[in-house]
């Protein structure tokens, strides 16, 4: 079995290498100590099984398992809070809870041995665990090897794109495989507002709604983007803005 530890802190990883140590058939191959590291080397190595720390510098735990997908089986390695480790465990997506034994490592590795979540179930504990953390702060956007890294105060219009996103911010544009629906859920909903079925705009960045026409109505945003309005997404923005 091919395995990666992910964990920024030395006597962690040290602790996991002594737990793998004792099975003759594993392979550790490759050890990172953020999450950019990890995007990369689970793309390069691709790990049978990766051991993976949740609060991490640049990438958390859950940033690397949204970029680098569900080819690959996680344990997570953890102290995060009871809202996530609910999720884990009726996802039967196993954790280690620092500090754990040796005894407990083992259970671990032996679910992950017979079990692969699905990527269903991984993106389903995504979806629990952001529900309970609040809304996003950013927005991460792959892009071969490099990773956007987008604060969600800089978005200022999301717009959908068959099954992509283009997202807008600070005069770039970036394309993101994901349905605008899921990420308006993520979203602050006190900062950005569905005003078509196509688009979602930062209400920060709004300059003024103009009338084109009886029915035809636009959102300027404040770099002379227009966008338009539905009916439903006029009366929104109205009562928002007013």
């Amino acid at each position: 079995m091919r395995v990666m530890i992910v964990d920024d802190e030395p006597l962690a990883r040290a602790l996991l290498r002594e737990y793998l140590a004792a099975h003759a058939d594993i392979d550790i191959v490759a050890e990172c100590v953020n999450g950019f590291e990890a995007v990369k080397a689970i793309a390069e190595c691709k790990p049978d099984l990766v051991f993976l720390d949740i609060q991490m510098p640049k990438l958390d735990g859950f940033e690397v398992v949204e970029l680098a997908g569900a080819a690959t089986s996680y344990v997570f390695v953890t102290a995060f809070d009871q809202f996530a480790l609910k999720a884990f465990d009726v996802r039967a997506i196993d954790y280690l809870l620092k500090p754990f034994s040796a005894q407990r490592f083992d259970a671990a590795l032996a679910a992950a041995r017979t079990a692969r979540p699905a990527a269903a179930a991984i993106g389903a504990v995504l979806r629990d665990v952001r529900q309970h953390g609040g809304p996003l702060e950013r927005v991460l956007i792959r892009d071969g090897s490099r990773v956007h890294v987008i604060a969600s105060a800089d978005i200022a219009l999301v717009e959908a794109q068959d099954d992509y996103i283009e997202i807008s911010a600070e005069g770039k544009r970036w394309l993101k495989h994901q349905p605008l629906a899921e990420l308006e859920a993520q979203l602050d909903p006190a900062r950005f507002v569905r005003v078509h079925r196509s688009y979602l705009v930062n209400l920060a960045k709004i300059a003024r709604i103009e009338t084109l026409s009886k029915d035809n109505h636009v959102c300027v945003l404040d770099d002379g983007r227009q966008v338009p309005l539905s009916r439903s997404g006029q009366h929104k923005l109205r009562g928002r803005l007013a």
